[in-house]
């Protein structure tokens, strides 16, 4: 254990400290896709039942039409926010009648291309800019991609610790944090794709045809035999124009910067499509991004906007208030897709990513960062695999288990102060995976698969079908369900108000969003 992580281990642990560990927060973005009851992409509008997709806090859609997302608020008890994201879930399937929610990140049978619906958020200008915005994700990535579906963990650290931590003004203090944390994050985030990736196999459908170094698991799924995410590799939600983006974290500035960069910098192939074609908006702009959202991380670091602000207005304005883990797969044994154990294991990771030293990321550690990951996500269950450290290879397994050695610190300590044990049983399950990697989820679903006989779609569609029935005979209370069907009608009402009120020129209201960086 590094000498920087024992002093800020020890300094937690004295006296007043220890209480800022009980104060963290957390929010879960859950996404699913809607299917029809054979598990074909439902070809249905965002059910009504459901509120409006462009006002509801909670229930919402994300880039395809049948991309369901569900939000939280945020909690100090993780349980809690799994205990209101389970309330949503319940609500979501009283509500869906004949449809179900897809049970793992990947889709099943997919339509032809043109028949995946792109999200629709009403006649507002800004309903028309999200609109707009996804057929721009669509133009530039293709529909299929907007199927896939993920989670994302959100989560924080009190502001005092990271003042205690940094001896910096609040805001300071925060932003200079959240970005070492990241940089660790992108050091270690493998290890989460070895412990959780769930989708080591796809329905050939997405393939398209396209050339690819996948193998066949029968006439219907593709799949590779060491792989933890296929969502998370070059087969997921990459393209020409992002590898170009390579922002290190090493500085809150230089992410802003690049960031920036990329939202005002023209892309010839985007220039090619253009933004109009007889009188339709096929994309916001040509540039490498459209906003700064569009840039596929595996984390990010957010701040909370207040009306009318951009994200990178928010983070320049008044620093980092949370980071936004992205590349978690949907666990396609869950009825919410994640659990109490890997919640607990996020926070002890992430603290350990806060406390341990974390230098900038120079010369070749960026790529060897990303190759890590890409290899992990491939390659990830593979005996004897290699990644690299300090330009040097090392095992796998070796290097887990020193992180793993480390985390622990971390969690015994969340445990000291919250008084119990939850974050070190939730790492012990984790060394069980290191040492047993049948027991990680991509080699469980592999393992199914072979064993049934059954297709990825076919074990996908059963298992929706069993979490349906799960959640439907867990139903809400009647002042829960009263509450959500509340929250869908008066969403739909402000949709409807913010329709009614007068609206610029589409192209000039694009023109302003555009100049507001």
């Amino acid at each position: 254990m590094s000498t920087l992580l024992s002093r800020r281990l020890a300094l937690l642990g004295q006296g007043d400290h220890l209480s800022l560990l009980t104060q963290c927060l957390h929010g879960i973005e859950r996404e699913g896709l809607r299917v029809d009851a054979q598990g074909q992409l439902a070809q249905t509008a965002h059910p009504r039942a459901l509120g409006s997709a462009l006002t509801h806090a909670q229930i919402t859609t994300d880039y395809s039409e049948a991309l369901l997302e569900f939000i939280t608020a945020t909690h100090r008890d993780v349980a809690h926010t799994l205990d209101e994201l389970r309330d949503i879930h319940a609500f979501t399937a009283s509500q869906l009648h004949d449809e179900l929610l897809w049970s793992p990140s990947m889709p099943g049978l997919l339509p032809d291309e043109a028949q995946i619906p792109i999200a629709r958020y009403g006649q507002s200008n800004q309903g028309r800019l999200k609109y707009v915005y996804r057929q721009g994700l669509a133009v530039r990535y293709s529909k299929t991609m907007q199927c896939i579906a993920g989670i994302h963990y959100n989560f924080s650290l009190p502001p005092a610790l990271w003042t205690l931590l940094y001896g910096e003004q609040e805001a300071a203090a925060g932003s200079l944090g959240y970005i070492a944390l990241i940089r660790n994050f992108r050091r270690y985030s493998w290890l989460l794709m070895y412990l959780f990736g769930a989708s080591p196999a796809l329905d050939k459908s997405f393939l398209r045809g396209a050339a690819n170094d996948l193998q066949s698991l029968d006439a219907d799924t593709a799949y590779l035999p060491w792989a933890t995410s296929l969502r998370m590799s070059d087969l997921g939600y990459q393209n020409n124009a992002q590898s170009s983006l390579t922002p290190c974290y090493n500085s809150l500035d230089s992410y802003i910067a690049s960031l920036r960069q990329a939202v005002s910098t023209p892309y010839p192939p985007y220039e090619a499509i253009g933004t109009q074609r007889d009188g339709e908006w096929l994309q916001l702009n040509t540039n490498l991004l459209q906003i700064e959202n569009e840039y596929y991380s595996s984390i990010r670091p957010k701040r909370v906007t207040l009306p009318g602000e951009r994200p990178l207005q928010a983070l320049a304005a008044r620093g980092v208030q949370y980071v936004e883990v992205r590349c978690l797969d949907i666990n396609p044994y869950l009825p919410l897709g994640i659990d109490l154990a890997q919640a607990h294991f996020l926070d002890a990771f992430l603290l350990y990513c806060s406390l341990s030293d974390s230098p900038a990321l120079t010369g070749n550690e960026c790529p060897a960062c990303q190759d890590n990951f890409q290899r992990v996500v491939k390659q990830g269950r593979q005996p004897g695999l290699q990644l690299q450290r300090q330009g040097q290879a090392i095992d796998l397994r070796s290097w887990a288990g020193e992180l793993l050695d480390g985390i622990a610190e971390c969690a015994a300590l969340l445990d000291q102060a919250h008084g119990d044990d939850r974050h070190t049983r939730a790492l012990a399950s984790q060394r069980d995976k290191l040492a047993d990697v049948s027991l990680t989820p991509s080699a469980r679903l592999l393992d199914d698969l072979r064993n049934s006989g059954q297709s990825f779609r076919e074990l996908a569609l059963q298992l929706s079908r069993q979490h349906r029935q799960a959640l439907r005979e867990n139903a809400l209370s009647a002042d829960a369900q009263a509450r959500f069907t509340a929250l869908a009608e008066q969403s739909l009402a402000d949709q409807a108000a913010l329709e009614a009120q007068p609206q610029e020129d589409f192209a000039a209201y694009v023109a302003a969003f555009q100049a507001s960086l």
